[in-house]
């Protein structure tokens, strides 16, 4: 569980810094382009997907095998002398 914790973590920090090289400076009294700001882009998508992955791998592999609302089966041993 910690790894993918870990695998999850590391995958966001290195797309978040892939995300802020692609961006430049703002030019000083233009316009900050918000219609663009305001589209998701090929690497938005990307991230999604990768959210949407990491969630499902999380959900299966903290998922159990069995139902937990059941309880401890009782065994009855008994003991017969001939």
């Amino acid at each position: 569980m910690r790894a993918i914790i870990a695998i999850a973590l590391s995958s966001a920090l290195l797309a978040s810094t892939a995300v802020a090289a692609e961006t430049g400076a703002l030019a000083p009294g233009k316009p900050a382009g918000v219609k663009q700001a305001q589209e998701i882009g090929t690497t938005g998508w990307v991230l999604v997907g990768i959210g949407v992955v990491t969630a499902i791998a999380v959900g299966v592999a903290s998922g159990s095998n069995g139902s937990p609302l059941n309880g401890p089966q009782n065994l009855a041993v008994t003991a017969t002398t001939i």
